[in-house]
């Protein structure tokens, strides 16, 4: 089996390396880092719940996309909230994004690393 790290090096805040890749090619299988709502500056995107959702839902197309996946190709994805109180703000959404093919899903609340209000990463199978 062949493991693709792909991605490169990413930056966070004030440019600081992410030790992290934002995909992993795994055969047929890829793994996509919890992604939050940062913006192409590396900042949080302003907004509550809803803003940081889409904002978060695009990076992990854009992870995505390295492999060559889409929404469409998600089977799981992993959910944390901040705040338990934006389930149902945040799985709005959520449907938008995956509105005909629903992957598996676990959401849970958890403080999250750093101020955003959402993360999500996910596993896509490649046919």
């Amino acid at each position: 089996m062949s493991v693709q790290f792909l991605g490169g090096t990413r930056t966070g805040a004030g440019g600081q390396p992410l030790p992290f890749s934002p995909a992993v090619a795994a055969g047929p299988f890829v793994f996509v880092s919890g992604q939050v709502a940062m913006g192409d500056n590396g900042e949080l995107v302003p907004g509550g719940i809803e803003a940081q959702t889409r904002q978060t839902l695009r990076n992990v197309e854009k992870a995505l996309a390295l492999a060559g996946c889409t929404l469409k190709d998600v089977v799981k994805s992993t959910v944390w909230l901040d705040d338990a109180r934006d389930f149902w703000t945040f799985n709005r959404v959520y449907a938008e994004f995956f509105s005909e093919n629903k992957p598996a899903r676990s959401t849970t609340q958890a403080t999250l690393m750093i101020d955003a209000k959402v993360e999500i990463e996910v596993i896509a199978y490649r046919a």
